[in-house]
């Protein structure tokens, strides 16, 4: 028996899931549309724990979304979970937040293409099959009218994510179909964590970060 403990904080949906042997038992989350992951973390996870009437020293591990997403939710949580890994001397496993935001919907045939918003009309997306097999690596993207046009010609798509609502007058297609009200959150992770768990994909501790994709860019305030 594994209690795996999930961390989600890539996006503004500050989440954390218990996973037992794979299947999510207990959870918290909260998408205010601000960031309180640093408020509501610890809150949480100490949340998720009581629930299912276990201790810290119960956990076989800590996976965390990895990114892409938001450089300061990502800094948060991966900060959080290496802090847990390094107090308790158990494995820190990673998962890609668009791979987990995949789980979220399921399909019978065409491509599911999770998004996360970027500056302006920029997304980070993947594409993966019914299977939730990949088919288009993580990638930082500018939306045009023949983004995706490949896929789109050959299948339906489905578009969903906080980066999808500003695609779609963009992505006009008879065969896409955009999904409302998707964020990565800790319930899709735990088959994803288990999984890795299982086969000891882990990450070393003390050099892991976070996958940003894009540098972190500092504006100056005009003001």
């Amino acid at each position: 028996m594994a209690y795996i403990l999930n961390i989600e904080t890539a996006t503004k949906n500050c989440s954390v899931g218990l996973a037992k042997d794979g299947e999510i038992v207990a959870l918290k989350e909260l998408n205010e549309g601000g960031f309180s992951h640093a408020e509501k973390l610890h809150e949480f996870i100490s949340d998720v724990l009581k629930e299912c009437n276990i201790t810290f020293s119960d956990l076989k591990a800590i996976a965390v979304s990895k990114g892409p997403g938001s450089y300061t939710g990502l800094r948060i949580g991966v900060s959080a979970a290496k802090g847990l890994c390094f107090a308790l001397d158990i494995p820190l496993i990673s998962v890609n937040t668009l791979q987990s935001l995949a789980e979220s919907i399921s399909i019978t045939e065409g491509y599911k293409i999770p998004m996360l918003d970027a500056r302006r009309m920029e997304v980070y997306s993947a594409v993966f099959d019914e299977n939730n097999q990949l088919k288009e690596a993580v990638t930082a993207t500018i939306i045009t009218e023949d983004s995706f046009k490949e896929f789109l010609e050959k299948n339906n798509v489905y578009f969903f994510g906080d980066g999808a609502d500003k695609c779609k007058d963009i992505l006009v297609h008879p065969r896409a179909t955009f999904m409302d009200h998707k964020f990565p959150s800790a319930k899709d992770m735990g088959k994803l964590s288990y999984e890795k768990y299982k086969k000891s994909d882990i990450e070393n501790v003390a050099y892991f970060e976070p996958f940003y994709l894009k540098d972190f860019v500092i504006t100056t305030s005009k003001k």
